[in-house]
């Protein structure tokens, strides 16, 4: 175990077409536990204050990147599509050892949704939704997916890639340093410093299947069966009030909050106010009367 401000044991999972994911646990006997998954282009280390802050509070935290992001394995050949990453999320709720609370953001809470509209009994014991409705806003995904697609060749330096960010979030006040951008890139044979994701991913069928499976989305958001929270950003390009009013309408159980001056990136713009959001949100459900043995029986597709 690294010993640090944050402490948190590095392990793996091993998808079931073979690929390694890093996940990062802390405080391995809390309770429940807390299942965090990031969004599209970023990494686990998305939610390194927000899992601290829970962990120190007593819960089990786990984080992982995605297949093609950060340090878990990439697809050979680059063919990635969303019913892989559904299996990796059902996966990793299936080895924990409670069902655990999902926490997602972005493209980590519409796999969610498909696993909790889809799977029955659902794996998750809760949902936290991350600024993510079933539709979005195209014009926000558009903005983001420019970024990433901004800067085919990398960077010479950290300094320039710090400047690149400082200008893509100009709501955060302090630029990134060196040591925090160190995970998020890799050096290349050509001494570039490039984004730490598959650039297929961004040329594969994962994007261009987006908007195609709105309607699934939509379809399992109304059989979402447990308690589910949807945090928004009050300054968010990706959900607008529009969205949530939609969602609320197929999830009429659900609970929305909107966290003040946040953007998209809600948890690395506020996470105090997220996370305390989080905590009360827990606490509602540890009074909710939810059958104790009904996330024991075996899982199956609808």
């Amino acid at each position: 175990m690294r010993m640090e401000s944050n402490p948190s044991t590095k392990t793996s999972f091993l998808t079931a077409d073979g690929l390694s994911l890093a996940v990062d646990l802390r405080h391995p006997s809390g309770q429940p536990t807390l299942l965090f998954a990031h969004g599209f282009g970023q990494t686990r280390g998305a939610w390194n204050a927000a899992a601290a802050t829970m962990a120190r509070q007593g819960f089990r935290c786990v984080s992982f990147d995605s297949r093609g992001h950060g340090e878990s394995d990439r697809i050979a050949g680059g063919d990635y599509h969303m019913e892989q990453f559904v299996d990796d999320l059902l996966g990793l709720a299936r080895a924990q050892p409670e069902p655990p609370i999902l926490v997602g953001a972005s493209m980590g809470g519409l796999l969610g949704l498909v696993v909790a509209g889809e799977v029955r009994p659902s794996p998750f014991r809760a949902l936290v939704l991350v600024d993510i409705t079933p539709r979005w806003e195209t014009s926000g995904v558009e903005r983001i997916l420019a970024f990433m697609q901004a800067h085919p060749d990398g960077f010479a330096s950290y300094a320039e890639a710090a400047e690149q960010i400082a200008a893509y979030l100009p709501q955060r006040r302090e630029r990134k340093s060196e040591q925090q951008l160190r995970p998020l890139l890799r050096e290349g044979a050509d001494g570039r410093l490039r984004w730490h994701w598959d650039p297929a991913l961004l040329a594969g069928g994962l994007v261009s299947e987006s908007e195609r499976y709105q309607p699934r989305l939509l379809a399992a958001a109304a059989k979402v069966d447990v308690p589910v929270l949807l945090l928004s950003g009050e300054r968010s390009d990706v959900v607008s009030h529009r969205t949530v009013d939609e969602f609320l309408a197929l999830v009429p159980h659900a609970r929305h909050a909107e966290v003040a001056g946040a953007t998209h990136m809600l948890a690395g713009d506020a996470n105090d106010a997220f996370t305390a959001e989080i905590a009360g949100f827990i606490a509602s459900l540890e009074t909710a009367d939810v059958p104790a043995d009904a996330a024991k029986q075996p899982a199956t597709r609808c």
